[in-house]
């Protein structure tokens, strides 16, 4: 897996996605995350890539002419996903996660100031994305989010695959609650059956857990799921108790 990020601010690129899992996956060379300083590509002495917008307002705009030359250096005359960071874009998620996650390279535009020029985003930006429905002040937390949870995902990054195909969202449930040593804190005792070593016991509390954890916290994700046979089998199961 290939990400280039294209910012004004490259060294918190590598200050975040240089360190624990993904900067040992990219020492290791399983995955490459590349941070592009914009102004680098700006004909300006006083290094600028922005300018007072047209019609007036507060603020200022990203220009086209340091953001596409920039872009062009990178792609180096190959067709490569352009992403950028917006607040007008789609919300990431999991699924959309495992789709970058099949493209084996893709690059990310981060935006600041008041926006990138609308020009820029017509005639090179391929897809937006947001995180949510907030505003940063600029797109390089989004576009580490984004570059994290896809590159977890390569194999090769994490140990197993089960280490991110149990957790939220992967198959549209919430996680189950975990716990650790001790056996007791506080008076609160970790529930019975994972000290049991019955394995399918285990994991039909697991599931039932994610299922009524779904339904509770997030009833919108809850609505969308097809219950399988066995799924209705361990509600009724839990709930006859």
């Amino acid at each position: 897996m290939k990400i280039d990020i294209l910012t004004l601010f490259p060294e918190q690129i590598d200050a975040v996605l240089g360190g624990s899992i993904i900067g040992r996956a990219q020492a290791a060379g399983t995955v490459s995350i590349t941070a592009h300083n914009i102004r680098d590509y700006t004909l300006s002495k006083q290094k600028r890539v922005d300018d007072s917008p047209y019609g007036g307002g507060a603020g200022m705009v990203m220009q086209c002419e340091p953001l596409a030359r920039c872009l062009d250096d990178v792609k180096n005359g190959e067709k490569v996903h352009t992403i950028l960071m917006s607040p007008r874009g789609k919300t990431f998620n999991q699924e959309k996660a495992r789709e970058l996650a099949e493209l084996g390279r893709f690059i990310i535009v981060c935006g600041h100031y008041e926006g990138i020029d609308q020009r820029f985003i017509d005639e090179c930006i391929d897809e937006e994305i947001s995180l949510g429905d907030f505003v940063l002040t600029g797109g390089e937390i989004a576009a580490m989010a984004v570059s994290d949870a896809v590159c977890r995902l390569i194999p090769g990054v994490l140990s197993e695959t089960v280490c991110f195909e149990d957790e939220s969202h992967w198959n549209g449930l919430l996680e189950y609650p975990q716990y650790t040593r001790p056996e007791v804190w506080n008076g609160i005792s970790v529930p019975a059956v994972l000290l049991s070593g019955h394995h399918k016991n285990i994991e039909e509390w697991r599931m039932y857990q994610s299922l009524t954890i779904t339904k509770e916290k997030r009833p919108d994700m809850y609505e969308k799921i097809v219950l399988t046979k066995e799924q209705k089998k361990i509600l009724k199961k839990f709930e006859e108790k």
